[in-house]
């Protein structure tokens, strides 16, 4: 293994503002990202993990460079062994996450394999039990497609990256943040990362996010399952808020908005 290493990642969560967020960072002087977005390197599972191949992971930088290396996989909160894997691999790491409303997280990835074809069950259907037996019955319980409903259970995978990371190695967003309150957001990431925190001043701000599948043209008219996941989500939004510090209040509220609701 080299002597440098990946420095941080944006592990999280999908749907929740990632691709956004590693393009507004793209051109911080302090920074070097992978080519590749989603480098899917601690989620494989064809590989030996006793022996990891982590020339795989460093063939996407120039480690050479006198920067902080970053990558982007929003899967990795939610594959089970990934965050320890991870730590194994680094354990100075520090590692971002950007939450969005549970519901809206799930409608928008219902949406995008919708558009990709990958799905074809109604949204309804997708997060009903039956849909859910997708990833039930999947090896190992979980599932990269159809984890609708799982993947916006935030805090049992918060609480199990907090036995892996110490607190202080892990930064907690909103996509609401990110999108209402984009400059002091970027400058929270870059006082994390400990470099310049006046680049996020030199951005304009900007209304717009940048999103891998384009499903804004994929119809979705399901006001009831909305309601019924809002309930659904309502204990875990508390306790994700009790375990992250944020304040997810308005996540609570009835007439909540979300910000990217056409994405």
């Amino acid at each position: 293994m080299p002597d440098r290493q990946v420095d941080f990642f944006i592990a999280g969560t999908q749907k929740g503002g990632t691709t956004a967020l590693r393009a507004k960072l793209l051109k911080h002087p302090d920074l070097a990202f992978s080519k590749q977005k989603e480098i899917h390197f601690f989620d494989r599972e064809d590989i030996d993990w006793q022996a990891p191949p982590y020339d795989d992971l460093h063939a996407h930088f120039d480690l050479r460079q006198p920067k902080l290396f970053g990558e982007a996989t929003p899967i990795y909160l939610y594959w089970p062994e990934a965050i320890k894997r991870i730590h194994r691999y680094n354990p100075e790491a520090r590692l971002i996450f950007i939450l969005r409303h549970p519901t809206y997280r799930a409608l928008s990835a219902w949406k995008m394999e919708r558009a990709r074809a990958q799905e074809t069950y109604s949204f309804s259907r997708a997060v009903s039990l039956i849909g859910r037996c997708r990833v039930r019955f999947a090896k190992g319980g979980v599932h990269r497609v159809f984890s609708y409903v799982e993947r916006s259970c935030y805090a049992p995978q918060i609480r199990r990256l907090l036995t892996v990371f110490p607190r202080e190695q892990l930064l907690f967003l909103t996509t609401d943040q990110l999108w209402t309150h984009e400059q002091d957001t970027l400058r929270r990431v870059c006082a994390f990362l400990g470099i310049d925190t006046s680049y996020g001043d030199t951005l304009p701000a900007q209304k717009k996010y940048i999103v891998p599948v384009d499903a804004r043209h994929v119809p979705m008219q399901d006001a009831a399952t909305i309601t019924k996941l809002n309930k659904r989500f309502r204990r875990d939004i508390i306790r994700t808020a009790d375990l992250t510090g944020l304040d997810l209040s308005g996540w609570l509220e009835s007439g909540y908005t979300d910000p990217m609701h056409d994405r």
